[in-house]
């Protein structure tokens, strides 16, 4: 029994590297971004490289990368994190419905610190448990891809030419329109939500006063503002709900 158990761990790690691969590649090239953008920022490629080994999220780690920059305070920065990241507990709590009997409570919270949106969409999609060892090979490789990624970019972004360098900074930027650009063509209340949180942005960045407000705090505020104005103008009915 104890090797039929041992092939199937086998099995579902090897299944987790597979699905995790492509997840890693897609990492890359956006984590490689956030390496060259943090030595521009004075950081030395090995505190790039820790941020990026001890966190594994793109948004948090370049807004958090930006307070940096800035000199934000520490409760500006874990409010920040904390409206930027909340949306992992919430997957994680998803996820846990799915999780087998193998899952203890360290393999949960290593689980939890791996959830991204990516591996969260892959692990919710199989239509049957999921074991701690399949979890283990998703997580890894996307890890290895998002570290790998910040060390090339830390360590080659000084190599490479000046307009290539430019080109991937907006990187980031294209990853999250590929984020909100399907969201809101198939569904106009994310569009207004958008709208509203863009509009919101604007005001920070050209109205006198309101541009003196840092940047983690500007991105709470435009956060909060958006998501009330989403649950005032589209609230969730019951019949929604089940």
């Amino acid at each position: 029994m104890n090797n039929v158990n041992r092939i199937k761990n086998v099995k579902d790690i090897k299944k987790g590297f597979h699905d995790g691969i492509p997840i890693a590649l897609g990492y890359i090239s956006v984590s490689f971004t956030f390496g060259i953008m943090g030595v521009a920022s004075g950081l030395t490629w090995w505190q790039t490289l820790l941020i990026s080994m001890t966190n594994l999220t793109s948004a948090g780690q370049f807004a958090g990368l930006g307070i940096m920059v800035t000199a934000g305070g520490l409760v500006e920065m874990a409010m920040t994190q904390f409206v930027i990241n909340l949306r992992y507990a919430l997957m994680s709590i998803s996820l846990s419905q799915k999780a087998d009997k193998s899952f203890n409570i360290i393999s949960r919270l290593l689980a939890g610190f791996g959830i991204t949106d990516e591996i969260f969409a892959v692990a919710a999609s199989k239509n049957r448990t999921i074991s701690r060892y399949y979890m283990a090979g998703l997580i890894l490789m996307p890890y290895i891809g998002w570290a790998s990624g910040t060390a090339a970019g830390a360590l080659l972004g000084e190599v490479i030419p000046a307009a290539l360098s430019s080109a991937l900074g907006i990187a980031i930027y294209g990853m999250f329109m590929a984020i909100i650009i399907p969201q809101a063509r198939d569904n106009h209340k994310c569009l207004v939500v958008i709208i509203i949180a863009a509009v919101s942005s604007c005001c920070f960045k050209y109205i006198p006063l309101l541009d003196n407000v840092s940047s983690g705090f500007v991105i709470i505020i435009c956060a909060v503002l958006a998501s009330v104005a989403g649950a005032v103008l589209y609230p969730v009915e019951e019949t929604e709900e089940e």
